[in-house]
């Protein structure tokens, strides 16, 4: 038979033991019952016992991954997912879950977590993890499934990836050269509403690559940007547009290579869908690269066949008539390097000079929003051209 009693007595007993014991040994005799209680059934842990579950909870808290692990991780789900369409759909939740995660932890190695900077090691590990194999494919190949938040962490790993060094080396440039078909995958991605602006951020940064960027220009995916520039999304065409102008700007002498191959194609579509384009946003846009194009040092030879052409002028000559005032200032940068060529064929003299008196009397009323002495410059030189242009004429 129990003895209350007798129990209440030993209880006393040993809080009187206890209290003979060395700090060291209290907390070793704490973690020893702690780890009995642990131990016990589910059910028979009792409602006192709350604190000692929590007790281990602090005690076997699993560390961080590092970044190789994480990356291994992510390529496992991703391949996991990929491969295993048909499974029920909690777990399938469950997965793209932890997938969401994970982009989150890359993130945060590859950008900082808000309280403290990237770790250029740790940044480093990842990267030569990620290019290891093929991560970015599946990452691309699964970016429609995951929900809105991943898919941005997600474009935001891999554009920052395209800047990480590793061992003083662009390795993602020579995955993206063993790998150039994914570029097809990003252009075309803007064909899909959903993912345009996610493909085309990654695009963006992919390009920043030359060997990239070349590839794309040679392809004949860049003759679909003349399209997607008017896509009547304004968001996915203005993301489009952004692209073209950094396929056409950064590289400088393989831009330059490009456009002498292809010059014939190249303006003809550029002049009649952007240039002649019934959205002035997309005339607007297409003038501004056009100038910065054409002068640009390393495309001279270009600009020089460019501004040689009667349509190209009369082209030119409309936009100067535009009620806009952007798009006129635009046009003026172009419309001056045909009045300053010194070896205009005669067909583009007989133009300027039979429209000498509407030139002038345009420009005496020209003027930019603010104060700007190279444009006015500018502006008087071109005047005096055309000026000379009808005295040698009637001389």
């Amino acid at each position: 038979m129990l003895d209350p009693f007798g129990a209440q007595r030993a209880n006393g007993a040993d809080r009187w033991f206890n209290s003979l014991r060395s700090p060291a040994e209290s907390v070793v005799a704490e973690a020893a019952a702690a780890a009995a209680v642990l131990s016990l059934p589910e059910n028979r842990i009792g409602a006192g016992d709350t604190g000692r579950v929590k007790m281990k909870g602090l005690l076997f808290k699993s560390k961080p991954k590092t970044p190789v692990e994480l990356v291994r991780q992510t390529r496992d789900l991703l391949i996991y997912t990929q491969r295993n369409s048909d499974i029920r759909e909690s777990k399938r939740e469950e997965k793209m879950m932890e997938l969401s995660k994970t982009m989150r932890d890359l993130k945060c190695v590859l950008y900082g977590n808000g309280q403290s900077e990237p770790v250029s090691d740790a940044c480093s590990q990842l990267t030569q993890e990620f290019f290891r194999e093929d991560t970015l494919r599946l990452l691309i190949n699964i970016l429609p499934k995951l929900n809105l938040e991943a898919r941005k962490d997600a474009t935001q790993v891999v554009a920052n990836l395209q800047r990480q060094q590793v061992q003083s080396r662009l390795i993602a440039c020579h995955y993206l050269e063993a790998n150039i078909d994914l570029m097809d995958i990003l252009v075309t991605g803007y064909e899909n509403t959903e993912m345009a602006l996610h493909y085309g951020t990654m695009l963006r940064e992919c390009i920043r690559h030359q060997s990239v960027a070349r590839y794309v220009l040679e392809s004949e995916h860049v003759k679909k940007f003349f399209d997607y520039i008017q896509l009547p999304n304004f968001d996915i065409a203005a993301d489009a547009a952004a692209t073209f102008k950094e396929l056409l700007t950064r590289h400088k002498s393989t831009v330059a290579e490009f456009l002498s191959k292809n010059y014939d194609w190249f303006f003809a579509e550029y002049n009649s869908k952007l240039l002649e384009s019934s959205n002035y946003i997309t005339r607007r846009q297409a003038i501004k690269l056009l100038g910065d194009i054409l002068l640009d040092r390393s495309n001279a030879a270009v600009m020089t066949r460019y501004v040689s052409s009667r349509d190209n002028l009369r082209i030119l000559m409309n936009l100067l008539r535009e009620s806009s005032k952007s798009i006129q200032i635009e046009a003026f940068h172009v419309f001056k390097l045909f009045a300053a060529n010194k070896n205009k064929p005669s067909d583009i003299i007989s133009i300027l000079v039979a429209n000498r008196s509407k030139l002038l009397r345009l420009f005496a009323d020209f003027k930019t929003d603010k104060e700007d002495e190279q444009f006015e410059a500018d502006k008087a030189q071109v005047v005096k051209e055309i000026a000379a242009l009808e005295t040698k004429e009637l001389s």
